[in-house]
């Protein structure tokens, strides 16, 4: 094949800095220099033979990864190497130093031939993988059992395992975290992996370990949702604390103005009136250990006014003062877990409160297993109609099983087979991805539930708790480590009625923080325009959202005014008095005058 340039050019961090003659033969010398510590292990080369170029990459910011050079078909990772390493003789960098093992980055692997096991090494081979597991990142790596689910699934079960409620930090109650979750008992897995205890992870465990049955419970858990346990709820299963701040300054102002925390007198402009001061103490600030619910004033604080003119009273002596309280947001609830009074470095007092607010698990709460299956909460059934086992044991999830086929999480399954059988033996199982031990376990796991008597794939006889009857089918169960998520129902429920409008088009304003309401957009309406459903469609779109009552005028079709001090309604074109009040959106009314904004006139055609 023809290169496509006759000079190789060489670029550093993708700049053109010269040329040579073989690229090949420049890039195995750099990787030379690098490997006996010549020049820094920080710089990567790869050499594309189709452009006939040599990129040389050495800026930060590169994901990098170790692997373990081979050279002559053989590992430079001897045996005693190895034997070093577990006794401590060497330790990892030792390996990096003396060119053993290299990291590479995406442009230079394209030019390595990788080996996964040391079996595979061939002529060709220019690196060996170290741990299989490593081909995953540290968050998906925790989670066992992966090689065996869809890639898809691994996008999401690292981001489930990132908002995840845990234990983030044990010194929790003395931190001023902006937001903050805790989960009540947190567990560490029976099933973990190699990278899990390596990172020494359960120190802050983030999950608990959940009996789970995959059977239907009458269509409440359809699709995603799941059916919990009331009992294990009310034994504390999957319940959290969720810690907010609320923080307030007393700024300084230009002209020796400052504002300053108080109960704000009645005279104060703004006035919220006296119930909402009604669990301020005497300075201004809420005291710990205090139910507050939405709308009370945490932080009594007064402003100066804004403007300078109003800043004397009526009598010309009192100072004017305007409200600036902090209040708890709506739809949020709690108790205030504890106050702190400070001050920035320019010597101005700050406040910050933490409030505390309890959360059980209700219906629309997040669940998900760390395979990429999440799930809400459609039910919570008390235990006594739960289905349950020969034994008595009664799940705490019912998980549907339609959610595993069609999403290839076979990984799930196993967990729960070894979860199963680790619960009952009282060992810890290991579930590292690509271990040798992984599925070659899975027979010896078949075989430790069989010694304890149950059925060597996982299936039980389940009782309907409602009628006592033994199901027909055997139930697969077992044990999967959960993790509660912080999307809770409690933080994103809106509802309104009637409530605040853009200025703008009159329209409901979005957004829970503005009590706004939810949009009913194209394709809604397309669905009642299908149903026919005329007096609902205009009732979401015109009665519920910005009607209006324009005057038009009948002559020349434009839109009038009621002029009050003659008491007449006057068309601006004609100036006659023939209108006529007609409804209509307020986002239409203000289409025709941004029409007429450029110029044209849009007439209104009226007919009896």
């Amino acid at each position: 094949m023809a290169k496509i340039n006759s000079k190789c050019y060489v670029y550093l961090n993708g700049k053109v800095i010269g040329h040579v003659e073989d690229g090949e033969k420049f890039a195995n010398e750099v990787r030379n220099a690098r490997r006996n510590g010549l020049i820094s292990g920080e710089i990567n080369v790869f050499y594309n033979k189709k452009l006939n170029e040599a990129h040389v990459n050495t800026d930060a910011g590169r994901v990098r990864k170790p692997y373990i050079i081979v050279e002559n078909g053989k590992s430079k990772l001897t045996p005693e190497l190895v034997e070093k390493l577990k006794s401590k003789e060497i330790d990892f960098n030792y390996l990096i130093r003396r060119g053993i093992i290299e990291y590479l980055d995406a442009e230079e692997e394209e030019n390595s031939m990788v080996a996964l096991r040391e079996e595979d090494i061939t002529s060709e081979t220019t690196h060996l993988e170290p741990d299989l597991s490593a081909i995953f990142g540290l968050t998906v790596s925790t989670a066992p059992y992966v090689e065996h689910n869809s890639v898809a699934r691994h996008a999401m079960l690292a981001n489930f395992i990132k908002q995840s409620e845990g234990l983030y930090a044990t010194n929790f109650n003395l931190r001023y975290d902006s937001r903050a979750y805790v989960l009540f008992y947190p567990q560490k897995p029976i099933v973990s992996t190699a990278s899990y205890r390596a990172g020494k992870i359960e120190t802050h465990p983030s999950g608990q370990n959940f009996v789970v049955a995959l059977t239907t419970y009458s269509g409440y858990n359809m699709a995603d949702a799941v059916v919990i346990n009331k009992a294990a709820v009310d034994r504390g299963l999957g319940r959290s604390m969720f810690y907010k701040i609320y923080a307030s300054e007393e700024r300084r102002y230009p002209g020796g103005q400052t504002d300053v925390f108080k109960v704000p007198p009645p005279t104060a402009e703004g006035y919220l009136g006296e119930h909402a001061y009604s669990k301020l103490s005497d300075d201004g600030i809420v005291e710990p250990e205090t139910n507050v619910e939405e709308g009370d004033v945490l932080i009594g604080k007064v402003a100066p006014p804004r403007f300078l003119e109003e800043n004397v009273g009526v009598s010309g002596l009192e100072e004017k003062v305007r409200d600036d309280s902090i209040t708890l947001k709506a739809g949020e609830y709690g108790v205030v877990d504890s106050v702190i009074l400070t001050e920035t470095t320019g010597a101005t007092k700050v406040v910050k409160i933490r409030i505390r607010s309890l959360r059980i698990p209700e219906r629309g709460d997040k669940f998900a297993s760390r395979q990429g299956q999440k799930g809400v909460v459609a039910n919570i059934v008390p235990q006594e109609d739960m289905p349950f086992s020969e034994y008595g044991m009664v799940p705490d999830l019912l998980l549907n099983p339609h959610s595993l086929p069609t999403r290839a999480t076979f990984g799930h399954l196993l967990e729960e087979l070894a979860g199963k059988a680790g619960s009952i033996s009282g060992k810890m199982i290991d579930g590292t991805p690509f271990a040798e031990s992984g599925i070659k376990r899975m027979s010896e796991i078949g075989d430790m539930l069989e010694s304890y008597g149950f059925d060597r794939n996982g299936e039980e006889t389940f009782y309907d708790g409602i009628t006592g009857k033994p199901f027909y089918a055997k139930i697969f169960s077992g044990v999967v480590y959960y993790n509660r998520l912080y999307h809770m129902v409690s933080n994103k429920i809106q509802v309104r009625s009637r409530g605040p409008v853009q200025i703008l088009t009159h329209q409901p304003t979005e957004g829970k923080a503005r009590q706004g309401g939810l949009r009913f957009g194209e394709m809604e309406r397309d669905v009642l325009v299908g149903y026919g459903a005329s007096l609902l469609l205009k009732e979401r779109l015109l009665d519920q959202s910005d009607k209006t009552t324009v005057l038009v005028c009948k002559d020349c079709g434009s839109i009038g005014y009621y002029d009050y001090t003659k008491h007449v309604a006057v068309c601006p074109m004609c100036h006659g008095n023939n209108l006529v009040e007609v409804e209509m959106s307020y986002a239409f009314k203000l289409l025709l005058d941004e029409i007429k904004s450029m110029h044209i006139f849009p007439q209104i055609k009226l007919s009896e």
